[in-house]
């Protein structure tokens, strides 16, 4: 069964990749700031899958112009509450999600599973929502994002790290720790406030609208 859930992912990405060749770059730009730092964790191997993801060759964080400059706005508003942003992932090329599609369909190993997804099973992190086989990273206005203190540079508490898979991770989770979901909070009506909707089942992940390219997915690599 698990061999057969391999192939249909394989064949998910496929179809996922499909009609993206030939279509325009979507026109991607550097995110830079005085207060944006960017750790791409798909550019290194402290991630999910605990290895670099195809398409990634520079730890530099791509988006459309629009999603930048909407960017930037947030982080100017964050810091005069001393606080920057962290990206943890931008444009994420085609080519990426594949990776992580043939890395879902293999057996488990249990290396990341502690780290990223101790009470899930890799075989249902589709269904339950935290892998697709096409990715809203791919089309340029998507972004995953923590806070840091501007003073020492220390990663603000969000309740737990970065593609941690698990119903706690949900921006609205009743955490324990109000310290948390305060700083959750501060995020998303930041965010919003700028054209962000956050995806309510991570508290890291936004979108801003409207996307420029909603029925596109880019693979041209980050470098």
């Amino acid at each position: 069964m698990k061999q057969r859930f391999g192939w249909l992912l394989i064949g998910l990405a496929a179809t996922a990749c499909a009609g993206t060749a030939g279509r325009a770059d979507p026109g991607l730009v550097p995110v830079t700031g005085e207060h944006i730092r960017v750790e791409l964790r798909y550019f290194s191997g402290e991630n999910l899958v605990g290895e670099r993801l195809d398409g990634y060759r520079a730890n530099r964080c791509l988006l459309v112009p629009a999603a930048r400059e909407a960017l930037q706005k947030v982080a100017a508003d964050l810091a005069a509450r001393g606080l920057g942003l962290v990206t943890f992932d931008c444009y994420r090329p085609q080519r990426a999600v594949d990776h992580f599609v043939r890395w879902a369909g293999q057996p488990e190993n249990f290396s990341t599973k502690a780290a990223f997804y101790p009470r899930e099973e890799k075989a249902r992190l589709f269904e339950h929502g935290y892998i697709a086989a096409r990715s809203g990273h791919s089309r340029g206005a998507t972004v995953d994002l923590g806070l840091y203190r501007l003073n020492d540079g220390g990663l603000v508490n969000m309740g737990t790290s970065f593609d941690f898979m698990d119903a706690r991770s949900a921006t609205d989770f009743a955490l324990a720790d109000r310290e948390a979901h305060d700083n959750r909070m501060l995020l998303r009506d930041t965010m919003t406030a700028r054209g962000f909707h956050n995806y309510p089942q991570e508290w890291w992940h936004y979108t801003f609208k409207p996307e420029p390219w909603p029925d596109h997915y880019f693979d041209v690599p980050v470098q």
